[in-house]
Order: C-alpha cells, then sequence, then structure tokens
C-alpha cells in the first residue's frame, strides 16, 4: 500500500489510466467465437473491435486521445475542424465524455487498424505507434487522407495499405469491402498539410471510405461519419447488411455533423439492415444526445412503414455477438453475482422480507 509522500501525479496518472486497465484488452483475448457468429465491441466514439470464429481481429476508427483541456485558450485555433467547418471562433466545449475502454500498449493480436476518414477522432497517432511496435504483421488500412497521417506519424510503408471504393482486402475468415463515403464534413474540412495539397474540389474516395466486413455469421456495415445519402439504397442491393453502425449525436447550432434520430432509422431502411446501432453519442459533451429518441421514433413508426430492422441502444465497452443479440433492444453491462452464495457467508445476515 503506498503512502501519500510516496504518490505524485504522474503515479496517480499511471495507476489510473485508461480507466478500465486492461480488462477489455483481456476479455477479448479470451473470447472464442463460435461457428456461425461473430464477435464486436464498442470501445467508446466510433472505435469499433471486430473478431470472427477464424480468428481475423481488426478495429475501426479506434481513438484514445482526449478533446479539450483547458479553457486558457478562449479562440479556436487556426484551421481547426470546427472552424473550418461552421466558421466558429470562440473555443467548442467538446470535452471527451468516455473514458478510454482499452489499453493500446497491451493489444497483441490484431490483424489491421482501419480508419473511416482523417479526422482526429477517428485516427490516433498513439494507436499507431503501440500497434507498430507491438504488432509487427498488423497492417493500417485507410483512405489516402489516413495514409498520408500514418506515414507522417512513422508507419512503415510496407504496412499500410491505401484503398478507395471498390476495393476488396482479405483478412483470414473475413472479407472487407470498400464503399462510398457520405461525409460532408469531411469536404469541408480539407487541411492541405493532410488530404491532396491545391486539389480542388477535393476527391471523397481519397478523403474518406464506409466498410463492409463480410463473415460467414453475418455483414457488418461501418459507416464512420457519414450522412445520409440516397446511395445506402444502392449499398444494399449490391451487398447483404446484417448490422450497422453509424454516428448518432445532437448537432450544435450552425453544424450538420451526426445524424439524428430520424437519419438513423431512414439509413437502416435504406440499407435494409437486421440491426441498426447507433454510436459516437457518447463522446462529445457538446453533441450530447438521447437514443430514448430513436426508440421513440422506432415505435411511432415500425407497424406503419413495416420495419424489418430493430435498433440496438449500445454502451462503451459492451460486447455484441450476432446473430445471438440481434433481438435484444438494449445492452446491460454484466452485473456479476451470478455465483451468490456458492459458499457460505461467512457474516451473520438479517433476512428482511
Amino acid at each position: 500500500m503506498s503512502k501519500i509522500n510516496e504518490i505524485t501525479r504522474e503515479s496517480w496518472i499511471l495507476n489510473t489510466f485508461p480507466e478500465w486497465g486492461t480488462w477489455l484488452n483481456e476479455e477479448i483475448d479470451e473470447e472464442v467465437v463460435e461457428k456461425g457468429k461473430v464477435a464486436m465491441w464498442w470501445l467508446g466514439n466510433m472505435g469499433t473491435w471486430i473478431k470472427t470464429n477464424g480468428g481475423a481481429n481488426i478495429c475501426i476508427d479506434l481513438w484514445l486521445s482526449t478533446g479539450k483541456r483547458t479553457k486558457k485558450n478562449k479562440f479556436m485555433k487556426p484551421k481547426h475542424q470546427h472552424q473550418r467547418a461552421c466558421g466558429c471562433v470562440k473555443l467548442q466545449p467538446n470535452l471527451r465524455n468516455t473514458p478510454c475502454l482499452i489499453d493500446p500498449f497491451k493489444i497483441t493480436k490484431i490483424d489491421a487498424i482501419l480508419a473511416t476518414h482523417s479526422h482526429s477522432d477517428h485516427i490516433d497517432v498513439n494507436v499507431a505507434a503501440a500497434i507498430t511496435q507491438n504488432c509487427p504483421e498488423a497492417k493500417f488500412i485507410g483512405p489516402k487522407s489516413c495514409c498520408d497521417l500514418w506515414r507522417k506519424w512513422g508507419v512503415p510503408e510496407e504496412r499500410i495499405v491505401c484503398v478507395r471504393p471498390g476495393d476488396i482486402v482479405k483478412i483470414k475468415d473475413m472479407e472487407i469491402v470498400m464503399l462510398e463515403s457520405f461525409d460532408r464534413t469531411m469536404l469541408l474540412t480539407v487541411s492541405e498539410d493532410v488530404v491532396l495539397k491545391g486539389k480542388l474540389p477535393p476527391d471523397m474516395d481519397d478523403m474518406a471510405v464506409n466498410y463492409l466486413v463480410k463473415t460467414d455469421a453475418g455483414n457488418i456495415y461501418h459507416a464512420g461519419d457519414s450522412h445520409y445519402s440516397n446511395y445506402y439504397v444502392k449499398h444494399a442491393k449490391d451487398h447483404k447488411v446484417d448490422v450497422a453502425f453509424v454516428g448518432f449525436g445532437e448537432n450544435p447550432r450552425g453544424m450538420t455533423d451526426k445524424l439524428t434520430a430520424s437519419d438513423v432509422l431512414r439509413v437502416a431502411e435504406s440499407l435494409d439492415t437486421n440491426v441498426i446501432i447507433p454510436i459516437h453519442h457518447d463522446i462529445w459533451t457538446n453533441f450530447m444526445s438521447d437514443t430514448n429518441e430513436i426508440l421513440v421514433l422506432w415505435e411511432m413508426r415500425r407497424k406503419r412503414l413495416k420495419y424489418k430492422f430493430k435498433p440496438y441502444i449500445w454502451q462503451p465497452g459492451g460486447k455484441f455477438i450476432y446473430p445471438d443479440n440481434k433481438d435484444d433492444m438494449e445492452y446491460m453491462y454484466p452485473r456479476g453475482f451470478e455465483d451468490a452464495f456458492e459458499m457460505e457467508t461467512d457474516l451473520p445476515f438479517l433476512q428482511i422480507l
């Protein structure tokens, strides 16, 4: 046990963060995925881990950094993506609302890190450093905007896989299909030192992609920060979609960046998916939203519009097994105590009726 004169700010940080320690690292490593099933974990924001029966492990949009940390600078720094998107001048209160749930330096079994686009809450230099050092076979897969960043950070060229819509990458028993992104915010936040310097208008296919992860248990669609598009219907015609992850949030005044509750349901219907899972809503305090809105709208519309899908309300750090959980509608963390009274308690107690 430490004494107070031995504790410093540095020791407190090292002993406290990430708040979940290696719990989730261990859970993912220990998970044995049965044949005909696929396991997924939500790691906060749009971060999603997918593990198959054949041992394929990928992680999409893993971000383990922070938002604002001080109010001392009252103004946006030049060329910040919020400034470029909506012309705001004052500091935005985008504080990280969900803790970092996984230790990137304790990840040892992963085949690929994927990023949908280069916005700073979807691609992480800390993750890149950890995976580059500890997982020598892992690839970094993403559009040109992301590959440019990975190169800038020092990820070896031979480990970078630059993709565009239409490309296919196979990993063990998993096939990843690159699809068009509908992230219009990317078009408003082009940074000349990251993406396609001097090329205007920017080519969305170089800036962002959506992913369809095909497994023998079902196909998982990751939309990154895509807005609504009629072209989701084209994706559904070309590919079967079983589970879809989309970015949900309450847009601040002057900015259209996340899907609304109505948009989430519209995407689900257009993709003809079995399950729609809204994520991203957990992370930013200034985009805080209520997922109950989705459930209320779904209940209002489902009979009249003959919805075939169900929304699933997840929690950061939670596990979702497809198809086992496809008919569930809300996640609850394991509560423990399943083995209560397996042994005799050694303290007297009163049974209160």
